[in-house]
Formats: C-alpha cells, structure tokens, sequence
C-alpha cells in the first residue's frame, strides 16, 4: 500500500509539473490561439425551421451559412456573424420603416481628450451610416467636445453629467444617466439607442443588421470558453450574483429599442444601488449587473464579437471581419483621478 500510495504522490507531482511547464513556456497569445480551436456550440434549429423573429427582416437570415459559429440561442434569437446577412437589404426594410438611432457614449475627464474624436469620426463613416443618427456625447467637460463634421441626418447632442472620483462609479453611473436621457429626450426623436464606450473605434460596416428590440454582444474575450471559467459575479449578497448563465456578454455594446434600453439601464441602476447600501461592489461593475438583467430577460439580438474586438487576442479562423476595435488602453495615466 505504501509503495502504492508514494506511486500516486509521484505521478501528482509530475501532473502538477506538466501543467507549471505547459503555463511557463506558452504566452497568453498563444493560449488564446488554442482557445480559438474549442468548437462553439451550434444553431439547434435544422435548416427550414425559423426563428423566434424580433422582426421580420430576420426571416432573410441564412444561419446555416456560418456551420464553424453560432448562429442562434436556445431562445431562438439570432447571433450576427458576417456571411448570414444582406447589408443592402437590412438597410433598405430599415428606410422604409424609418429606423432611427441615438447612440450615446461617455467621455469623462482624460478619456474626451484621449479618445472621443477617433471615435466620432469613425462612427461617422461606419456606424448606421444608411439611418438617421443622433450622437449622445455624454461628458463633464463640454466645453471640450470637438467640433466635428457630420453628414446629413446626423446630429451631436451634449450633455453635462457629474464627474465621479472613481471610475468604477462612473461607468456604474451611465446606467442611471441614459435612463434619465431617454427619458426626458431620445424616446422623442429614435427608435432604436445603442450605447458604447468610448475607447473604441470603428474600422467596418457596423450596420442595420444589428438593430433589435434588446440586443446583446458576445465578450471577445469569452466566447469560445466553457461556461465554467465566465466571470459571473459569485458572491452571493451581490445582486448581480449568478450561478450559471447562457453567455457572457461585454457592457462596451449594448442596445435596443429605447424601452427594452431604458428598462435594462433603470434596472441595473436599481441593483447597484442596492448592492452600495449593503456595501457591496459587483466584480465587473455594471458589466456583471448587464449579465444579471440579459440572463433574466433574454436578448432579442446577440452580436458576434466581429462588433467589438481586441487586436491583442490575435488570429481567429471565425472572424472574416472586424466592425468595431478596442483602442489602445492607457488605464495608467487615465484612470487617475485629478
């Protein structure tokens, strides 16, 4: 028995020793590499059958076109992914039903000087560029906002929001103030509102096809990874608290129409709140709050990160195209308060 027993504390030891060698001698590039190679789950509908429409452009949808991605949720919504869509017609049923989109944006303290004209003048020639655009500049320096061309029926709105000497609070505060936005102007003038951060760019098409009653986006980061290693807040007194979940989803992207919007941000507003009176603070922010409100109220429209990637994760065999790029960070120097 004992030779048996220091048989196995050997062949431990030199399971540990593969695994310390195998994370010394590959980089995080190359560990991204290999998880690029784990097979994503499939569309379980079978060619002809439909699905759950948002709306009825989507009945034009060929999600059989993508057989190395995920095309649809359990739930029957769609997961966009170049190759499944027509640009021109997507465009065209949105003109004819007079879409319109407000997109809001926060560039707070360093992050209006060091990013929001990049991301302006992309969106201006990438974002919903056959619809009528409204941008949200959302900021407490308006004063600096740059003075930016806009093509015909786009048009830039201002508005002053409190700086916060966290940035954590910041980007937990932008659900409160879109809510108060959408309330008390967006509802008036778009249909569709999508929000964004601002250390972005636009480098594609980021189109039509992505409008829906509520809309998702798949995190870059976690999309080939098994449910188990998801960054779900795990503590149990936060009320962004979950188990398990359908995917995890990246807060720099979300959308909708200006309801399904509003519900979601008043709603994530209400459980931060709570979360600060029993003085508890969510692991991602308001990114694990937005986790918590989409696994409850399920997305009519997930998008493919083709809609927002980072440069750093390296090559992926499933993405034919980039719409949206993470900019260089600079938390260093902008994250400090002044």
């Amino acid at each position: 028995m004992r030779v048996l027993y220091k048989a196995k504390r050997v062949l431990t030891c030199a399971g540990c020793a593969s695994v310390l060698l195998f994370i010394a001698y590959f980089t995080p590039t190359s560990i991204r590499y290999l998880e690029g190679l784990i097979p994503m789950n499939r569309c379980h509908l079978a060619p002809g059958e439909k699905l759950k429409l948002g709306n009825s452009i989507d009945a034009s949808l060929d999600l059989w076109s993508r057989g190395d991605v995920q095309t649809c949720t359990d739930w029957g919504a769609p997961v966009i992914w170049d190759g499944m869509f027509d640009p021109d017609h997507y465009d065209q049923e949105h003109r004819r039903n007079h879409s319109s989109v407000s997109l809001t944006v926060f560039a707070v303290g360093r992050y209006l000087d060091a990013y929001l004209e990049a991301f302006l003048l992309s969106a201006e020639r990438h974002f919903m560029v056959a619809l009528p655009v409204t941008y949200y500049v959302f900021t407490d320096v308006p004063e600096r906002v740059p003075n930016i061309h806009l093509g015909p029926g786009r048009s830039l709105k201002v508005v002053r929001v409190q700086r916060h000497s966290r940035w954590q609070d910041i980007s937990m505060m932008r659900m409160r103030a879109i809510a108060d936005a959408i309330e008390s102007q967006i509802r008036r003038y778009s249909r569709y509102i999508f929000c964004f951060d601002v250390d972005q760019v636009f480098v594609g098409r980021f189109g039509s096809e992505a409008l829906g009653d509520s809309v998702a986006l798949l995190h870059a980061y976690y999309y080939h990874r098994p449910q188990s290693l998801y960054t779900y807040d795990r503590n149990p007194r936060s009320r962004a608290y979950m188990e398990t979940g359908d995917f995890y989803y990246h807060a720099a992207v979300f959308g909708g129409s200006w309801q399904n919007v509003k519900n979601m941000t008043e709603t994530c507003y209400q459980t931060i709140m709570e979360d600060k009176e029993n003085q508890v603070e969510a692991l991602w922010h308001d990114e694990s709050h937005l986790n918590k409100y989409l696994w409850l109220h399920k997305p009519s429209r997930v998008l493919s990160p083709e809609y927002c990637w980072s440069s750093d994760i390296g090559y992926r065999g499933d993405m034919h195209v980039t719409r949206l790029l993470w900019a260089k960070k600079k938390y260093d120097t902008l994250r400090i308060t002044e």
